[in-house]
């Protein structure tokens, strides 16, 4: 049986989207990763830049693939894979587009977390998986992540 553990919430800050134009699986984007915050009953700090490499599938569903750097308040680096789906129907996608705010229950948007660090006291870390739930802000991605047991 699954269990999960809160592991940390973040709030998470990108740039504009840019599509790289119709490729054979879909429209190609990427969305830059420009900083942002995490906390979490045992880690806290700050997003670092990355990028959200992205494919819009032909079946409406965006394929994720988030990698960016967490600083540890204490200065331990860890490093993020976040790779998932966010799918919903033409009107919410649409309203998402355009910036406008939409009840996160109105759509999918999960994401599975990995990580890598070479700071001891977060070496836990390197033997985690966690699962994300996600909401979309016009310039922010707010994540709830919970640790797989």
């Amino acid at each position: 049986m699954l269990q999960f553990e809160p592991l940390m919430e973040l709030a998470v800050d990108v740039g504009e989207l840019v599509t790289l134009g119709a490729a054979p699986q879909g429209e190609r984007r990427v969305v830059a990763i420009l900083g942002g915050t995490f906390e979490g009953p045992m880690l806290r700090g700050d997003v670092l830049p990355g990028a959200d490499w992205q494919l819009l599938r032909g079946d409406g569903v965006l394929e994720i693939d988030a990698r960016y750097a967490l600083r540890e308040q204490n200065g331990g680096l860890v490093e993020v894979t976040s790779q998932g789906y966010r799918h919903g129907s033409p009107e919410v996608l649409a309203a998402l587009a355009r910036g406008e705010a939409v009840d996160p229950s109105a759509y999918f948007f999960r994401t599975v977390m990995r990580f890598t660090t070479g700071a001891p006291a977060l070496a836990w870390l390197n033997r985690t998986i966690a699962v994300s739930t996600g909401a979309r802000r016009a310039r922010q991605v707010l994540l709830q992540a919970f640790a797989l047991l």
